[in-house]
């Protein structure tokens, strides 16, 4: 691209980046949380789990609500701990609301997946973390080649933590990283040097764990590009398999610890696209394939695999090659089933007191109808391949003539503006409008639009 012609795209997309400068879910599910009402609860989430068919690929979610650290940019259920008698009886709580739902579906599940979020679980002592995955695979009897993932806070792991998982078969660690540079690290309260990472790193592939994952961000407070780019010079050395570049999410009126980030510090919108953008190019450059929105991974993992043959899912841990359906323990936990999504009580407290009085934790949900079934394909094709072909979608879940007449309408001002191409039932999001690609995906989202801020912006 000549000199002349690197300039008009960049006037066109500063122009585009006024235009859009939205809120926007990150659909990660549909519809979103922001949907979810006390209409669904324990008896509801019982019945779901009963009749949930035999050969359905389940996986398990088990939230760990624990960090040694409190950082500032954090948007997770989590808050810091570090008396070991709470986390044992979070433990044990966590494997007796595990029995509940045992008891509920009333035959051995097999789950072919295992997933421990947070927070931080390795913030659990080696010995935590045996008693809740043994107790976990006693009561499941999981696939013997069950996938096993643990979010990882680098700074706080111990080589006898990652011994220990690797004998539990952890299978994929995701180490927090966010970035690097001692300003930003300084500015979101998370000190954590690259020696941190690159110690945590040796120590999971000694231990013979498969898959290394880096997660990083963009958007946050004193970062421009050169932080950005900086951070991933730095960790492309360590060759991980995958690398998650996520948009700080500013949203102090639901996390109010963010309001300790000076908002002063942080980028505008035209200075993040251009960190994730530079970031793209780079990543693609080192031999990674782009995954959606923010995910890369090098052409052997099972991820760009799955993308290459469009299997890619989108859930609450983001891209994952994982099953749809979902079984959450823990406070906060979302579940899905084919009925729809079941959570469980946000504040540990109203969670553990639940789980102590032998009750199924569910505090709010949604249970899906035949048209947001058809509509949540649609955005997660959208938002896994950037295209989706609408006649085939009906096939699968009924025919509707109008059903997106609305949607393709709102769609229009994306497609004059080249974000969007569609050609009869097909739509297609352009190399220009992947970044606005949340967007499209509101056109066929329903839900009203709030008048007080719900969601981060698109950007």
């Amino acid at each position: 691209m000549s000199a002349c012609a690197e300039t008009l795209m960049a006037v066109r997309r500063q122009r585009l980046l006024r235009r859009y400068d939205v809120s926007a879910p990150r659909y990660t599910s549909y519809p979103t949380a922001a949907q979810f009402t006390p209409a669904v609860g324990p008896e509801t989430w019982a019945d779901w789990l009963r009749v949930l068919p035999e050969d359905e690929p389940v996986g398990l979610y088990a939230h760990i609500p624990f960090c040694k650290r409190l950082c500032w940019y954090c948007g997770c259920n989590t808050r810091a701990v570090n008396r070991l008698d709470v986390m044992a009886s979070y433990v044990d709580l966590l494997l007796k609301e595990a029995e509940r739902v045992a008891e509920a579906l009333g035959r051995p599940l097999r789950p072919v997946s295992l997933h421990l979020g947070g927070g931080t679980p390795n913030s659990l002592s080696p010995d935590l973390l045996s008693r809740l995955v043994s107790g976990l695979k006693q009561l499941f009897r999981p696939d013997e080649n069950m996938a096993f993932a643990a979010e990882l806070d680098p700074a706080v792991l111990t080589s006898g933590w990652v011994e220990r998982a690797a004998e539990l078969g952890l299978s994929r660690a995701s180490l927090g990283v966010q970035d690097l540079s001692p300003e930003v690290q300084q500015a979101v309260n998370r000190i954590e040097p690259f020696e941190i990472v690159e110690r945590a790193v040796g120590w999971l592939r000694r231990a013979g764990v498969p898959s290394v994952n880096l997660d990083l961000m963009y958007g946050l407070p004193r970062q421009g590009r050169s932080q950005v780019l900086s951070t991933l010079d730095q960790i492309l050395t360590l060759r991980p398999d995958r690398i998650a570049l996520f948009g700080y999410a500013h949203v102090p009126w639901m996390k109010p610890h963010q309001r300790l980030i000076d908002t002063a510090e942080l980028p505008g919108t035209s200075e993040r696209f251009d960190q994730s953008h530079a970031a793209a190019e780079l990543l693609v450059q080192a031999g990674y394939e782009a995954i959606g929105l923010d995910h890369f991974a090098l052409p052997d993992d099972s991820l760009a695999v799955a993308a290459r043959n469009g299997r890619v899912r989108r859930s609450f841990q983001g891209y994952t090659t994982d099953p749809a359906t979902l079984i959450g323990l823990g406070a906060s936990s979302i579940s899905r089933t084919p009925q729809g999504y079941a959570q469980n009580h946000t504040l540990e407290r109203e969670w553990r007191s639940a789980v102590a009085a032998g009750r199924l934790p569910i505090a709010r949900g949604i249970a899906m109808s035949a048209d947001d079934r058809r509509r949540a394909e649609i955005i997660e094709r959208l938002m896994c391949d950037f295209a989706v072909y609408l006649p085939a979608v009906e096939r699968r879940h009924g025919p509707e003539p109008d059903r997106f007449a609305s949607a393709l309408s709102a769609l229009q001002p994306l497609v004059d503006d080249g974000l969007v191409i569609v050609d009869g039932g097909a739509i297609a999001v352009t190399s220009l409008g992947q970044p606005f690609v949340r967007l499209v995906c509101a056109a066929f989202d329903t839900a009203p639009i709030a008048e007080e801020p719900r969601h981060a912006k698109a950007i």
